[in-house]
């Protein structure tokens, strides 16, 4: 479960990028996290993640503050960041060590999970490659990898599907669904709407760093008292807002 409580973040003093945010994702569940792009959403999940410092507010995963136990709470969250261009000199098989090292994974724990996420994003075949030598989707699958190699029961995806070919976003999907099954929690921001409306179980819109929306697809469309689309209700509420 992640919960934020009256959260706010301000830059240079003046740029509101968050306003009072009240936010609770559930176990179980997978929701998704929208707004045009400046709404606040990659600033929110920084702060959920303990890399930005709320200017007030309270966020807490699976009932611990993340600026209470930074350690703790770290460990129980899989942070995937909208950039994947990072440790490019290691070899894909280098940095999946790198990540279970730094967890703790031992040794016949790693093997079995790196065998099995290798096979199912289909990259047995270039881990022994340099990560710079891949491509923007085997980056991005290649940091999913390492993230998911605690097996953490929180996830915090910020759009994981950006470059991936679709049988690789199809798995992600499958995978993130599987998780939540499992009574877990799966968090993640993206920018396209079809995604959302067909996996998320809830979904948030943000815009200028406030929601305008919590819920699911059948109270979006009771509040719009409409049978339009995720993207059309979407456009039409951050329209409003401008």
């Amino acid at each position: 479960m992640i919960e934020l409580k009256n959260v706010s973040k301000t830059y240079a003093g003046s740029v509101l990028a968050v306003d009072q945010l009240d936010l609770t994702i559930q176990d179980g569940e997978i929701f998704g996290f929208l707004g045009p792009n400046g709404a606040g959403k990659t600033t929110t999940i920084k702060m959920i993640t303990g890399i930005l410092k709320p200017d007030q507010g309270q966020i807490l995963i699976n009932g611990k503050d993340i600026q209470q136990e930074p350690l703790e709470v770290k460990k129980l969250f899989g942070f995937v960041p909208d950039d994947p261009n990072i440790f490019l000199r290691l070899k894909g098989i280098e940095y999946l060590n790198f990540m279970a090292d730094i967890y703790n994974v031992n040794t016949e724990t790693r093997q079995e999970r790196i065998e099995n996420l290798s096979q199912r994003f289909d990259m047995r075949s270039a881990l022994h490659d340099q990560i710079q030598s891949y491509s923007h989707g085997m980056r991005q699958k290649i940091m999913v990898m390492g993230v998911l190699i605690h097996e953490p029961p929180v996830w915090i995806l910020d759009e994981p599907m950006t470059g991936l070919d679709p049988r690789s976003s199809f798995v992600l999907k499958e995978m993130m669904r599987e998780h939540a099954d499992e009574n877990k929690t799966v968090f993640f921001s993206t920018h396209v709407l079809e995604v959302a409306e067909k996996v998320c179980d809830r979904v948030a819109i943000i815009n200028k760093g406030t929601i305008l929306f919590c819920g699911n697809m059948e109270e979006m469309r009771k509040q719009f008292k409409s049978d339009e689309s995720l993207e059309k209700m979407f456009l039409e509420l951050t329209d409003n807002e401008r």
